[in-house]
């Protein structure tokens, strides 16, 4: 190692260290979007089925109701934005 090249790499990690760390951080709320995304599909589904069955539907989703269809809409709210999902499904026969 010359004399010229100390601290190099001190230098290279100083200038992609904030750059990696960048796209950490994207990838974790990447992850989390996704995750809550997942999660408000799986309750407006829930929420559309147990309403197509007569039962009672779950806190926090709207359920609209025609002859042969329920639709349950869910909302979920992440730092920056909120996110509505539905779900839709046939009416059970005999349910009330």
């Amino acid at each position: 190692m010359t004399r010229r090249d100390r601290g190099s790499a001190t230098a290279e990690l100083a200038v992609a260290l904030p750059a990696v760390v960048l796209l950490l951080v994207a990838g974790l709320g990447a992850v989390a979007a996704v995750t809550t995304k997942l999660g408000c599909e799986a309750a407006a589904r829930d929420a559309a089925l147990a309403a197509a069955r007569g039962a009672d539907v779950p806190a926090g989703a709207s359920v609209t109701a025609t002859e042969d269809t329920v639709t349950a809409t869910v909302q979920r709210s992440i730092k920056v934005t909120t996110l509505t999902c539905a779900a839709t499904a046939a009416r059970e026969p005999g349910a009330p």
